[in-house]
Formats: structure tokens, C-alpha cells, sequence
């Protein structure tokens, strides 16, 4: 049975960001990936450069939403900056390959120092 457009993304970011797997991206990202965070370049050998290089990061993914060939997953990273970042990764899925990333990065901030006292960053149940 084919993994859903939302499966396929969760193992994308568990394989590159814990468990620092290069061969995730011949796998299963696309030949033409498209990227849209500023600092990484186009095309799959650009993630598969990156990941043995992120010694440092620690990944956690929390909510995951699907929508055609779009998926959205809330996750928090943990040595990508100098503090925490809770983040949106955004996936467009193509034949069972990652196509195309954008993601939106924002400095985590304590539940303690937030108006409402909630965290920005929970896991599903």
C-alpha cells in the first residue's frame, strides 16, 4: 500500500533531523526539489549535504495537517539558531516525493512569558 502524502513527510523530517539519514532524500525526495528557505540551496544534494552536518540539532514534530498534495507540519527545532525555534514546514508531495519545502521559523518563546500562558509549541495527543 502507497504512504499517504502525510506519512511520506513525517518520515522526510524523522529521517533527515533524527535519525540524520542521508539516503531519505534518493528516497524520497524529487530530482527537480524546490526549496524556498533562504539559506538552503535547490535540488535534493543540497539536503543530503546538510544533514550530516547538523550534529548539534535536536527535532521534535508535532502536529501534522494534510491537504491534497499539501502537507503542514508544526515542529520545533532545538540547535537551528541560537535558541529554540518552533516552526511550520510546509511539503508539496509529488509522486510519493518531496517536490517542494517552505517553512516559517519564529524564536520559541516560554509558555510562562506568553499573554495567554499557553506554548507555542505542543504535541498531538
Amino acid at each position: 500500500m502507497a504512504k499517504s502524502n502525510k506519512e511520506i513527510a513525517l518520515e522526510a523530517l524523522k529521517r533527515a533531523f533524527i535519525d540524520r539519514d542521508p539516503s531519505v532524500v534518493q528516497q524520497l525526495f524529487a530530482s527537480n526539489y524546490k526549496q524556498h528557505n533562504p539559506m538552503i540551496p535547490d535540488g535534493p544534494s543540497a539536503i543530503e549535504r546538510l544533514i550530516p552536518t547538523l550534529t548539534a540539532l535536536k527535532y521534535e514534530s508535532g502536529m501534522a495537517v494534510a491537504e491534497g498534495d499539501l502537507v503542514m507540519v508544526h515542529g520545533r527545532y532545538i540547535g537551528w539558531g541560537p535558541k529554540p525555534m518552533v516552526a511550520v514546514d510546509i511539503f508539496r508531495i509529488k509522486d510519493g516525493k518531496v517536490a517542494e519545502h517552505w517553512d516559517v521559523l519564529q524564536e520559541e518563546v516560554p509558555a510562562a512569558k506568553t499573554a495567554s500562558g499557553n506554548s507555542m509549541f505542543t504535541k498531538p495527543d
